[in-house]
């Protein structure tokens, strides 16, 4: 039995293999975002167990990518829409799309009352803090050719879930790593 990403981009990023000979895991990777005065990567650091559950998202896209998000998926938590825009640190998928509850409480700003519990619109997933990075950039980022096709560089995307080519995971975690080291 091969699971396998659905990703249109051929996002097959990592292979693992279980103990079962028959099995074989695909590891995918993910850049979201958040802005860091709502939800930032030291809110997550200093979370209990150093989870949080990602809720409020609200395009069916980004939702669709989420749903496709296993655990063990490695995570780019990435600051957006501040004064310098990029990834803080590194986090893994926990706990797999399960319904986002926020979307039935009338008092949150995610309510959605086209949404009945007995047929979930919108999803969540829970993540685990894993690294703090000093701030790859998005600048480092576009100025990087290594990171070419990066699908939240592109014209016009702004979604806050994308999925990460392997090559481009590692890649930002090395210029992650100079930017700690120096």
């Amino acid at each position: 039995m091969l699971e396998h990403s659905r990703l249109h981009d051929g996002g097959l990023s990592g292979v693992q293999c279980s103990s079962r000979l028959d099995t074989i895991s695909v590891v995918q990777h993910w850049l979201m975002k958040s802005e860091p005065d709502v939800y930032g990567f030291a809110t997550l650091w200093n979370a209990p167990q150093r989870i949080g559950g990602w809720e409020g998202v609200r395009n069916y896209q980004a939702r669709n990518y989420m749903m496709q998000m296993r655990v063990g998926d490695g995570v780019l938590f990435y600051h957006s829409a501040c004064k310098v825009p990029g990834v803080a640190g590194i986090a893994s998928v926990v706990r797999e799309a399960y319904p986002d509850t926020v979307q039935f409480d009338p008092d949150s700003a995610y309510f959605d009352p086209k949404s009945p519990p007995s047929q979930p619109r919108w999803m969540q997933v829970d993540i685990q803090a894993v690294q703090p990075l000093r701030l790859v950039t998005l600048e480092m980022l576009r100025a990087d050719p290594l990171l070419t096709g990066l699908l939240t560089l592109r014209r016009g995307n702004r979604l806050s879930v994308t999925p990460v080519l392997a090559a481009h995971y590692q890649r930002i975690l090395e210029l992650g790593e100079q930017a700690v080291s120096g």
